[in-house]
């Protein structure tokens, strides 16, 4: 902030308790949208111009510290692709394409088991120790993920008949686990210009995609429908949240702040039920129950 910022913004900019609710608000918003507008806005379109126009609008704003960090980025560019891969054109696009056939209220309670899978990532890539409580606190929050997964129905299980939206929204938590746990191999730059750059490979990587689909007969329609949630996504779950959350994290650290993604459960339940009338049931509460007393298991640090 700088100092000619009006004491009522710097106020504002300080409150770590706000800054930490908006993010959740926001990606739970984005798995509600996908869901409202999946029958009129195809996936991989969606996660296309999302990231597309995303860029656009950092890359004002990234371009003085790209050319500082041309070199850093240039040197380390595998993991850059890697990271752009799964934390930018696979999990948006995955989760996009499973609300098609899931609801939003499942796809925000499979991502609120996603710091406990990050610790999985972390200990089958890199090793890092993980303690008994932490041990019991993954196996009850699986345990959530699965009750929310199987709809409270043990037979879906026993029988493998999961909903191909279920393993789409999956597949996209574990990608943006992976994505977590190898951003400790992120190249040193100024964070603007590694999401300006990210954004970019993304968007790139989803272009043959997104074309594919366009001649496959589900072209991204040009209406104000289609163009309002490339605006919102591109703004509110993808720049705003990123830049709340830094925030957060500069104020509060990085654990406290990583807290704020069980929020997203709370939000998405409101948001999907007020917004797409969805129906509540007694296995989101189990689930999210799970959930909820994992993480504290494997978060919790003795005194």
């Amino acid at each position: 902030m700088s100092e000619n910022a009006t004491p009522a913004r710097r106020r504002l900019f300080d409150q770590a308790w706000l800054l930490m609710m908006l993010p959740p608000l926001f990606w739970a918003s984005n798995a509600v949208l996908g869901r409202a507008v999946s029958g009129e806005v195809p996936p991989v379109g969606l996660a296309f111009w999302r990231w597309t126009l995303g860029m656009l609008l950092v890359l004002p704003f990234a371009w003085r510290h790209l050319r500082h960090d041309a070199r850093a980025l240039a040197a380390q560019w595998p993991v850059v692709l890697l990271l752009s891969a799964l934390g930018i054109a696979v999990f948006n696009t995955f989760l996009y394409v499973g609300l098609h056939t899931t609801t939003a209220l499942n796809a925000v309670m499979m991502q609120s088991s996603m710091p406990v899978l990050i610790v999985l990532m972390s200990l089958a890539l890199f090793g890092d120790r993980v303690t008994p409580r932490q041990g019991v606190g993954i196996a009850v929050s699986l345990a959530g993920a699965l009750t929310l997964i199987a709809r409270g129905d043990p037979a879906v299980l026993i029988g493998l008949q999961l909903a191909a939206g279920d393993l789409w929204v999956l597949a996209a938590v574990l990608g943006y686990a992976a994505y977590t746990a190898l951003l400790r191999r992120r190249p040193a730059v100024h964070g603007l210009s590694f999401i300006a750059v990210t954004f970019a490979g993304g968007a790139a990587m989803l272009l043959p995609f997104y074309l594919w689909e366009s001649v496959g007969g589900n072209p991204m329609p040009i209406t104000p429908t289609a163009l309002g949630a490339v605006a919102y996504v591109a703004l509110f779950p993808s720049i705003a949240a990123y830049l709340c959350f830094n925030r957060a994290v500069a104020l509060v650290g990085a654990n406290t702040a990583g807290m704020c993604i069980h929020l997203m459960p709370v939000f998405g339940s409101i948001l999907a039920i007020l917004f797409l009338g969805e129906q509540p049931h007694l296995y989101h509460a189990a689930g999210i129950g799970l959930i909820a007393a994992g993480i504290l298991l494997a978060t919790r640090r003795k005194s």
